[in-house]
This record gives structure tokens, C-alpha cells and sequence, in this order.
């Protein structure tokens, strides 16, 4: 019998991530949130609990976003369990992925070392 590639959980999650950023997105036009996206969906290899990762376009609102969606998440497993061909449908946690943030954070670091170091050459070059 072949190997298969993809476990259950990783189909069971990507499938939840497609589904849960429409929902997500529909949340935060019909409610005014910040606006935010779904990064990525883990779910444990039981099914009953899945973590659901979140970033947000405006970092300083990040925690008005996530308590929004951490209350509209029996909403939105309901939701998932008219949509989705699941017998039960995960629980969700949300919590959020800063990740981004942070790359956003080492990018700028790295930009003004760079802009540091070219400042600094052109002075040694002014010098000789």
C-alpha cells in the first residue's frame, strides 16, 4: 500500500484555513475589526481542537482583533459545521502570529545598519 503524503490533520487543516479566512474576512467587514488574515491552521491528531494562527495589517490593533475573534469563535465553528464535511468540527483557538512583525522588525534593523555602514563609507572616502 503506498505512503501517503499528507496526514489527515494537514488536509483537515488546510481545508479549515481556506474556510476559515472567508469567514474571517466576512467578520471583519461585517463587524468593523481591523483588518486581520488567517497565516496558518494546526489541528491536533484527535480532531477536537484546532489553533488557528492570525496576523493582523495593523500590529497596534492586534489585541482589538483577537479578542473579536476569539468571541465569535462558536460562530464561526458553527459556521464550519454547515460548510465543512467534518462529523465534528474542531474547537478554535485563535492566537496571534507575529511573525511577520517580527521579520517586519529585522528588515527595518537591517535596512538602517545598511543605510549605517554606507553613511560611514562615504566618510572614510571623504577622508583620504
Amino acid at each position: 500500500m503506498p505512503s501517503r503524503d499528507f496526514k489527515r490533520t494537514d488536509r483537515v487543516g488546510a481545508e479549515l484555513r481556506r474556510e476559515l479566512a472567508l469567514l474571517v474576512h466576512a467578520a471583519v467587514r461585517d463587524h468593523g475589526l481591523p483588518s486581520v488574515s488567517v497565516s496558518d491552521v494546526e489541528v491536533t491528531r484527535d480532531l477536537d481542537w484546532a489553533t488557528v494562527w492570525v496576523t493582523a495589517l495593523q500590529p497596534e490593533r492586534s489585541t482589538e482583533a483577537m479578542k473579536a475573534l476569539k468571541e465569535l469563535a462558536i460562530e464561526f465553528r458553527r459556521e464550519l459545521s454547515r460548510s465543512m464535511r467534518l462529523r465534528r468540527v474542531p474547537e478554535l483557538r485563535f492566537k496571534y502570529d507575529d511573525s511577520v512583525d517580527k521579520g517586519e522588525r529585522i528588515d527595518s534593523l537591517l535596512r538602517q545598519e545598511s543605510a549605517r555602514a554606507a553613511g560611514a563609507g562615504e566618510e572614510s572616502a571623504g577622508d583620504e
